[in-house]
């Protein structure tokens, strides 16, 4: 009998899943609901953990997490090891990361230049490959991009998150942004980065994650104050209208789902990589969709 309800409270402990996201505010107001218990997730039990996207992307590497974030342009090289779940990604409509500069420049003077890019994995540097292929990357984290350009360090910067909305403050000039560059090419969104699930898990509890993250980012859309008061913790000196415009850009409906159209987005993104020599073939993109 004792065995017997050993086995019981056994089979009743919850499976403790890792979540890894990037510590950004947009993260933080999909995640709101999942980390403060306001949704219900039977049988797991999640714990979260912050790290930056190109971290996140070598991390994946080694399967060290259960669901994390992911840059698009890093999953080829993941797609053994996770598999992509069908919410939970930032898409920019008509915008996305940038090329930004000390003084006005054109497409054509950015051949050659150095660069600061946020990570070799990240879909930015990829797209700006697709764009310009021939400069100098100089890596760095995304939050220094900004400073280095100002200094004269380098000759430009491709900043993503919060950088997008700030540049302009600085006395900065923007020279390409690429996420309009590729809605004029392709007539779609620029998938940037997603959440992946680890196969050994299993496609049943792989989701039932999709289901909670999707109830996550929905709570957070229905109850958009009390996310983004939340939010504003990793909001890293944003006033609240910028947050708030900033969470707006990442955290919406393609957050929800990518759909068709979504999907379709993603699978030319790495079918271009991979044509221009930039990611591993194949080109084949994998979902996780929900049953």
């Amino acid at each position: 009998m004792a065995s017997e309800q050993a086995s019981t409270q056994a089979t009743q402990e919850p499976l403790e899943i890792k979540l890894a996201h990037s510590p950004d505010s947009d993260d933080a107001f999909m995640f709101y609901a999942l980390a403060t218990h306001k949704i219900l997730t039977p049988g797991l039990k999640f714990t979260h953990v912050l790290k930056d996207i190109q971290t996140l992307n070598e991390d994946a590497l080694t399967e060290t997490y259960d669901v994390t974030a992911v840059s698009f342009a890093a999953y080829p090289g993941l797609r053994d090891k996770y598999i992509l779940l069908d919410c939970g990604a930032s898409f920019g409509e008509g915008y996305g990361p940038m090329v930004i500069t000390q003084r006005p420049m054109k497409k054509e003077d950015l051949a050659g230049k150095r660069i600061a890019i946020p990570g070799l994995k990240t879909t930015a540097y990829l797209t700006l490959k697709l764009y310009e292929p021939n400069f100098e990357p100089v890596v760095m984290p995304f939050d220094k991009i900004l400073d280095a350009v100002k200094s004269g360090a380098v000759e430009a910067g491709l900043i993503i998150h919060e950088g997008q909305l700030l540049f302009s403050k600085m006395g900065l000039y923007r020279t390409v942004d690429l996420g309009q560059w590729w809605q004029e090419q392709t007539g779609m969104p620029l998938p940037l980065g997603g959440n992946a699930v680890r196969r050994a898990l299993g496609p049943a509890v792989g989701r039932q994650i999709a289901t909670i993250i999707r109830q996550s980012v929905s709570f957070a859309l229905e109850h958009r104050e009390a996310a983004l008061n939340y939010a504003m913790q990793f909001a890293r000196d944003m006033e609240t209208e910028t947050a708030d415009k900033f969470v707006g850009m990442y955290v919406n409906n393609w957050t929800l789902g990518y759909g068709e159209r979504g999907r379709k987005a993603v699978r030319e993104l790495i079918a271009r990589g991979t044509a221009a020599g930039v990611l591993p073939a194949p080109a084949e993109v994998e979902f996780l969709n929900e049953e």
